[in-house]
């Protein structure tokens, strides 16, 4: 067992028509013995911006930290609040430093633009992007996620319409995966 499916997690972000959402499973575990019901993996860094962070859980609480430092201290610089593309280079930077001892785990990134234009990336852990037009996914549950979302995503989705995809995508991936699970959040801005 790889050390990023210890703990177990499904992560997913989808994006609409000037909207995006993002969605986590609840359980923490470890390896097949659950812990907790109601872990959180999803974060927000601010009104228009949100972090998940899927793998380790102790690696995802202190990668989640030094990220809210990093952008306080921006905020206090720039008198403003982070662009989710500047985010993105952000962690991805922090990631790629620590390519020799890495936080074990996957960062998936959903924001919205000044234009309300979305924006989502994810990556691996040490801070490889990879940005997607329609969805991306993270977790143990990432392969389920992957055929849940091809099927169901449709482009320039309303906040409705995509609040019900991404969580009977989540759902019914959490169902074929073992280490994730216990239901969901899901946030749509």
């Amino acid at each position: 067992m790889s050390i990023f499916e210890y703990n177990g997690s499904a992560l997913v972000a989808m994006v609409g028509k000037n909207c995006f959402a993002i969605a986590s499973d609840r359980r923490l575990g470890v390896q097949l013995q659950t812990i907790a019901t109601d872990f959180q993996r999803i974060h927000k860094i601010h009104d228009r911006l949100f972090l998940g962070l899927s793998g380790l859980g102790t690696d995802t609480q202190t990668l989640y930290q030094r990220l809210v430092f990093r952008h306080k201290l921006y905020q206090l610089r720039e008198e403003r609040d982070m662009k989710p593309e500047t985010f993105a280079s952000l962690v991805s930077a922090i990631l790629y430093e620590k390519r020799f001892g890495p936080y074990f785990c996957q960062p998936v990134i959903a924001g919205l633009s000044d234009e309300d234009k979305p924006f989502i990336c994810t990556m691996d852990s040490i801070g490889a992007k990879e940005l997607a037009k329609d969805f991306v996914v993270a977790g143990t549950a990432g392969e389920s996620l992957y055929g849940a979302c091809e099927a169901m995503f449709k482009p320039d989705m309303e906040p409705e319409e995509l609040f019900e995809t991404i969580s009977q995508a989540l759902l019914s991936s959490v169902d074929r995966d073992c280490l994730s699970g216990w239901g969901g959040h899901v946030y749509v801005v």
